[in-house]
């Protein structure tokens, strides 16, 4: 029997299975339903310091799951990785924490031992900091590590290309530059951290954690391209999985302990699917009712977000096109009621896409750093093959509405600034629409469509503000939207994407709260032997990409499970 099952090789799955398996006495399993990653094995678009195709190859995402945004859209298709790594495979390579009080919060909403103090030291214990984990440097080193698997840098300022250098110093005056994005939480502007190994590859966790010498542990056991159909379990504790293998056929794996670490969409749709969840909606798919847990698939979270962009003269066009694309960072604070500080976030695109129109194109991407409105998960039906409904009900809490609509703002009046005049041309609002992300995706008909669009904006001269009014924004000009505001709020409702950072569904919480899934070390209320690890678990948003977050919590739970840490302390 297997001591640890761990269903689900994302950013999670693979940092426990490389800390349980520390364990010699302990075999560990970790299953992911995609292909293996490795550092042999890592194809060019993944492996690129540019990490702009890897999240359209459909060969690293589900390929069926699709989510609704907002109350005015439709759902679409939501990027999940699959494979091996998991979102650290795919991401933007962003390596950023959030701000203190975001833990400090997840303890005052129940999750006991998860505030700044008890996470820091596995922020600190994730990372290699090249610029500020100097084991010397007294200061730098109380909130850095410089020991760990992810080896973290900020781009250096001669490869930072003009567009954004130029977006810095307009920003200046108000926001201005500060060294570390992950230091003190205040307002300013930061070159971005990045996770990237020595030779400024990608290092998904399948590589930096599942390292040559972790995988040869007799151990480990790593199966890939197997989906976890359900959870088995003898009376109310779990005994294991029944996985589904590319053929069709079920086998299953018994197990003294079983963590899901399937992310945010995949984890609590396992555990409907395995009987735990809201008895209503189980009993209504014919799901026998194992734990009532209201909280499953609920308190859905993303980052809503929203952008402007501008067409960039030759002159400001990045130098390096495989250099890393989001080179620098605002944080601002709303100011709003209800909020909290830092609690925006405006990613500073040297180009705005991997091919060409999108090499002409520079972008500020803002999106609520602590978002409030809450969607819902729930299953379609019992089927490991039927992707669950998924529903962010983004700007739904009216906070999230009128912050992005205010990041709008700031991105048109910045990008208009006359210290930007020699470094943009035309300016428009835009989005991650499907439509974008249609033409995106790589094939010969899109290459021709994009080639052409490229051509005619570099020749369009005078006329080039009416073909992008025509071909991109489909009749939208940011003039129209910043003097009507209905014309802004619809807008902003209609084109409000995502960050790929979906949470929260399975979430930690106290003993006597309806809606917690699991207790403070990831256990699952109502049953035994089964746990959850991955950013299901957070409690609320933290101001951050939640690639890094992830990890930690990884971390720490892993040395909860191994007796190393108690689940009221980070020690």
């Amino acid at each position: 029997m297997i001591d640890y099952l761990i269903l689900g090789g994302g950013s999670a799955g693979c940092v426990l299975a490389a800390r349980l398996s520390e364990d010699a006495g302990k075999t560990v399993c970790l299953v992911e339903a995609g292909r293996d990653i490795s550092q042999a094995t890592m194809p060019a678009d993944i492996r690129s310091r540019y990490p702009g195709r890897a999240y359209l190859d459909t060969t690293n995402i589900w390929q069926q799951l699709k989510a609704r945004m907002s109350s005015l859209t439709t759902p679409r298709r939501y990027e999940q990785a699959r494979l091996l790594g998991g979102g650290s495979a795919i991401n933007a390579l962003m390596a950023n924490r959030g701000a203190p009080a975001d833990y400090d919060e997840w303890e005052a909403l129940g999750a006991h031992g998860w505030d700044w103090q008890a996470c820091l030291p596995y922020f600190r214990k994730l990372e290699t900091d090249c610029d500020f984990g100097n084991e010397g440097d007294i200061i730098n080193s109380t909130l850095h590590g410089a020991n760990g698997p992810l080896r973290i840098q900020r781009t250096g300022w001669p490869r930072i290309s003009p567009f954004v250098r130029a977006v810095l110093d307009t920003l200046k005056h108000d926001y201005p530059l500060r060294a570390d994005q992950n230091g003190p939480w205040e307002d300013g502007t930061f070159i971005g951290s990045i996770a990237v190994s020595a030779n400024g590859e990608r290092i998904p966790t399948s590589v930096c954690y599942l390292d040559e010498a972790v995988r040869a542990r007799p151990n480990l056991t790593i199966c890939t391209d197997q989906i976890a159909e359900r959870i088995l379990f003898d009376a109310r504790r779990a005994i294991g999985a029944r996985m589904i293998q590319p053929d069709g056929t079920r086998h299953e794996l018994p197990a003294g302990c079983v963590i899901v670490c399937s992310g945010a969409i995949h984890s609590p749709a396992l555990l409907l699917r395995s009987g735990i969840g809201p008895a209503d909606d189980l009993a209504a798919l014919g799901i026998d009712v194992l734990a009532h847990r209201e909280g499953v698939g609920h308190n859905l979270m993303e980052h809503p977000s929203i952008a402007v962009s501008a067409y960039l003269p030759r002159a400001a066009r990045a130098s390096f096109r495989n250099e890393h694309h989001e080179q620098a960072i605002v944080r601002f604070s709303s100011g709003l009621p209800g909020t909290v500080p830092g609690d925006m976030h405006g990613a500073i695109l040297s180009r705005s896409g991997w091919h060409s129109v999108g090499y002409r194109l520079g972008t500020l991407f803002f999106w609520v750093n602590k978002s409030y409105s809450r969607g819902r998960l729930k299953l379609k039906s019992a089927n490991a093959f039927d992707e669950p409904d998924v529903d962010f009900a983004m700007l739904s809490d009216s906070r999230d509405l009128e912050r992005l609509k205010l990041a709008l703002r700031l991105g048109a009046q910045t990008l208009a600034a006359p210290s930007m005049a020699a470094h943009r041309g035309t300016l428009f609002p835009s989005s991650y629409s499907p439509r974008v992300a249609a033409v995106a995706v790589p094939g010969a008909w899109n290459a021709l469509q994009r080639g052409a669009l490229s051509v005619l904006l570099d020749i369009a001269g005078p006329l080039r503000e009416s073909l992008v009014r025509s071909v991109v924004t489909q009749g939208v000009t940011l003039n129209q939207l910043l003097a009507d505001d209905n014309a802004l709020t619809q807008f902003v409702t209609r084109s409000v994407g995502g960050t790929w950072h979906p949470s929260g569904t399975c979430r930690m919480g106290a003993a006597d709260d309806p809606l917690a899934v699991t207790d403070a070390r990831g256990a699952v209320y109502g049953v035994e032997g089964l746990h959850v690890c991955d950013a299901s678990l957070m409690p609320s948003i933290p101001c951050a990409n939640t690639n890094v977050p992830t990890i930690m919590i990884a971390e720490r739970i892993a040395d909860l499970l191994l007796g190393r840490a108690s689940a009221g302390s980070g020690g």
